[in-house]
């Protein structure tokens, strides 16, 4: 089975499996395909990080995080958002793709050819497909300042509009750019042909990246760190990405009976959102660990888990004062027929990313640089060849040492706060994959659209729990039911017997589908 935010990259990633491929084959396919067709939350320009387990034992964590330039920009202010002082880390997708195509063949028997895995993605570059209502809806969103952004509107808006839901939309020149990966292979995007055109195309934006600093981008692989729950054994990113916070959260929710309350109650919003306020209190210490120490062990220590929990009060909320940021994604993964399993989140950051296109590549770039900080003493601080502090923290719970869960969501800072709710709905109610995605969602802190760092919460939620979590102090802000704002989630079970239940959120464009399944057009 397979899930992701697009009905062409599931379809894409369905097709390795029905071929014979394994879960990363896949999540390649896949991955590559979604860079192409939702090219306002990720593409050849970002990152990715990937979680893998299997059905021996075996586990581990990819982090394709680009680096921070060499050479040391002057910055006048703060760190831009967009444009090209935002272009301040490589790109590390690509090379994490393949990382995972030799890990595949390494571990798991791997045999398709890796340009085999990029076809999908090249046809939808070459010939077009039609344009989703979120790729409009974020187009449209963007629309006043996008006409300004080096590079985006002759691509993205051709004649000076913006293509309707459904139009064909077509990227020849990235097209290019991916024919050039599957001739030459990944590495071409750093140290090859193609490479040069990149780092030609970053100095001509006024970005720091040169081309010595794509050679140097290499996808770390790493152990991920684990919390165990309610009999699942969570897996999740190291630093420098926030997937301890999930873990945190998770714990701190382990000291209450979640069971006993009722799925999407005012109690068990709470609960949530108080656990969340308490894990995020760590978080602004996470940083690349290269860098800046990073005592995960504390954070994540039972005694520190308790505390937190035993500070929670079910009747006021905590006051919440911390900046929270925004930033988009997008979730895939995939599960193969002999148990073995992958769940990654690939990004540009912001939806479209610096807004800025490298050159004549058709490649967007990320603008993850703005992530950094400009005091010296912050962890995140910005230094050359650091890591930024990530929020992308892709999810995989063990049972009995087996992988049962593939989980993860766009959102930024949502991204632990979604899951929260998630698995809680998953683990403590038994909900099916697509009632625990459906259910209603909270969101803490700031969108693109309110910049208060209120607790925005879908209205489906019901008046009453409106009201419930007002009296306990909270600012509430009502969005949207079914409310994008909340997340595009993805979730895939498989239960003791190796039966696979998947589905994608409905907030988004997404479907979860099985191999067994007949191919989708």
């Amino acid at each position: 089975m397979v899930t992701s935010p697009h009905a062409l990259a599931s379809e894409a990633g369905a097709a390795v499996l029905r071929a014979g491929g394994n879960a990363l084959e896949a999540a390649i396919a896949i991955g590559s395909t979604i860079a192409v067709v939702y090219p306002h939350f990720c593409g050849l320009g970002g990152d990715a990080i990937w979680m893998v387990a299997d059905r021996s034992g075996r586990r581990s964590c990819f982090l394709g995080i680009g680096q921070a330039a060499g050479e040391p920009p002057e910055f006048k202010g703060a760190i831009p958002v967009r444009g090209p002082m935002s272009m301040l880390t490589t790109a590390c997708a690509v090379d994490s793709w393949r990382h995972a195509h030799a890990y595949s063949a390494r571990h798991w028997g791997g045999t398709i050819p890796f340009a085999d895995l990029l076809a999908s993605a090249i046809r939808y570059a070459h010939d077009g497909f039609p344009v989703t209502r979120s790729q409009s809806f974020w187009l449209d969103f963007r629309k006043t300042e996008a006409g300004g952004w080096p590079g985006f509107a002759d691509i993205f808006m051709p004649g000076g509009r913006s293509p309707a839901i459904g139009e064909l939309f077509r990227q020849e020149h990235l097209a290019r750019s991916l024919d050039l990966i599957a001739r030459d292979g990944p590495r071409s995007f750093y140290e090859g042909e193609l490479g040069a055109r990149v780092a030609a195309g970053l100095h001509a934006a006024g970005s720091p990246l040169t081309a010595a600093d794509l050679a140097a981008t290499h996808t770390r692989e790493v152990a991920p760190e684990s919390l165990a729950y309610r009999g699942f054994e969570l897996l999740a990113p190291p630093p420098p990405t926030q997937g301890i916070s999930t873990l945190a959260i998770m714990g701190i929710l382990a000291h209450f009976d979640m069971a006993s309350l009722s799925p999407g109650g005012t109690d068990h919003i709470h609960l949530c959102v108080e656990a969340v306020k308490r894990a995020f209190l760590d978080r602004s210490g996470i940083a690349d660990p290269d860098f800046a120490p990073q005592p995960v062990a504390d954070w994540l220590a039972p005694d520190h888990l308790r505390d937190a929990a035993g500070s929670i009060a079910m009747d006021s909320a905590l006051e919440w004062p911390a900046p929270l940021r925004t930033g988009d994604t997008v979730f895939f993964a995939a599960a193969d027929a002999e148990g073995s399993c992958v769940s990654v989140l690939q990004s540009t950051y912001f939806d479209w990313g610096s807004g800025t296109v490298v050159g004549d590549t058709g490649i967007l770039w990320q603008n993850r640089g703005a992530a950094f900080s400009l005091d010296p003493t912050h962890p995140n601080a910005f230094q050359p060849g650091k890591r930024p502090f990530y929020t992308l923290n892709p999810g995989l719970g063990l049972r009995e040492g087996r992988p049962a869960l593939l989980y993860g969501t766009q959102g930024a800072d949502g991204q632990p706060q979604t899951l929260s709710m998630i698995l809680s709905r998953h683990i403590d109610f038994g909900q099916e994959p697509a009632k625990a995605l459906a259910g209603p969602r909270f969101l803490l802190g700031k969108t693109f659209s309110d910049s208060r760092d209120s607790l925005k919460l879908e209205r489906d939620a019901g008046q009453d729990v409106f009201a419930g979590l007002e009296a306990r102090g909270h600012a509430i802000a009502p969005i949207e039911a079914q409310s994008p704002l909340a997340g595009l989630a993805g979730l895939i079970s498989i239960d003791g017997h190796g039966t696979m239940r998947g589905a994608h959120d409905p907030r988004g464009d997404g479907v979860a589908l099985s191999a067994d399944a007949p191919p989708q057009d």
